[in-house]
């Protein structure tokens, strides 16, 4: 009774875990050189650097469970409880809950959780009722059950026209992001751990990637709004210039940076909300992430996947 799960962010790996833990065979497929999702780390120079989620908060017992055994083995640690809001030339602390980092990057989060494992690097292609209904095939290899955990739009291109139901629930279009990494010879900006910046056609969010590795490297990323994203999607590498002097007008920098670089996010974030924790439908193909949220966030993909695995695995037994 083998699981596909498609997809190694923290929400696949999370369903893949917990059906693992209730014996059931399982199988993780993922098109990545490397797991983690969005929860993504590159090495721009040699030295990791967040590029897809910037952090995340605990509220949850269960989550808070697994983060306080990555803390313990030196793996996660909290970051800041103090945002500021950038705006007409200025930057306004405001207090929050505690936000939390990995020195390793997220990504080493995902990689931690995934250990013992089948993974697979594979781009998968389709995802199909068998014979006469008789379980699933994904890409001609059979499965009992099949969860899907990635955005909406890239779940419903694996899927056939005959899965009306399954393709019915999948209605997020989600939103673009652009990420840059620009990193400077010296920090000259105010010291602050993230911003959120306000009324900026270009940029929507920015991190000290030095103050939450806790090295202090001289290293800022920014995240720009959907709508700038949607513009320069085809060519991203033509927006790094646009964003790096965006990132120097909100902060008051007057060098440019030494490099940059740009990660596209076609699908970086849900666009609406849901009362439903996943989704799992009579052919046993079930979508599970943080859109499936009434607040999309680290923690919410976690437990989606979490407890999609939860009801494959009564399912089957």
């Amino acid at each position: 009774m083998t699981v596909i799960v498609v997809g190694a962010g923290i929400s696949g790996v999370a369903a893949a875990r917990t059906l693992a833990g209730a014996g059931v065979p399982v199988v993780v497929l993922d098109r990545g050189r490397a797991i983690g999702g969005r929860m993504a780390s590159r090495r721009p120079d040699g030295r990791v650097v967040d590029t897809g989620a910037s952090y995340f908060t605990v509220s949850d017992p269960a989550f808070d469970e697994v983060v306080q055994d990555w803390r313990r083995r030196g793996l996660a640690r909290p970051w800041t409880d103090t945002f500021s809001v950038a705006g007409d030339g200025e930057l306004t602390p405001k207090s929050g809950p505690m936000r939390w980092a990995a020195n390793g990057g997220l990504r080493s989060l995902v990689e931690d959780l995934a250990t013992g494992l089948e993974l697979r690097q594979v781009s998968v292609e389709s995802v199909e009722p068998g014979v006469e209904g008789a379980g699933l095939v994904v890409d001609g290899e059979a499965a009992e059950a099949v969860v899907l955990a990635m955005p909406d739009p890239q779940a419903r291109r694996l899927l056939p026209p005959e899965l009306t139901a399954e393709l019915a629930a999948l209605t997020d279009p989600f939103e673009p992001v652009l990420a840059l990494t620009a990193r400077w010879a010296e920090a000259s900006w105010p010291a602050f751990d993230g911003a959120f910046v306000s009324g900026d056609p270009i940029l929507s969010w920015i991190a000290d990637d030095g103050r939450r590795r806790d090295d202090f490297a001289p290293v800022l990323v920014a995240h720009s709004t959907p709508e700038f994203a949607a513009e320069h999607l085809g060519a991203p590498d033509e927006a790094a210039p646009l964003m790096a002097l965006a990132v120097r007008d909100v902060l008051g920098i007057a060098a440019e940076p030494t490099s940059t670089a740009v990660q596209r996010w076609s699908f970086a974030r849900p666009a609406g909300r849901r009362e439903q924790t996943y989704w799992l439908g009579e052919h046993r193909i079930g979508f599970c992430g943080d859109s499936w949220s009434d607040k999309p966030r680290v923690e919410a993909a976690y437990l989606s996947g979490m407890a999609l695995g939860r009801a494959v695995a009564d399912q089957l037994s």
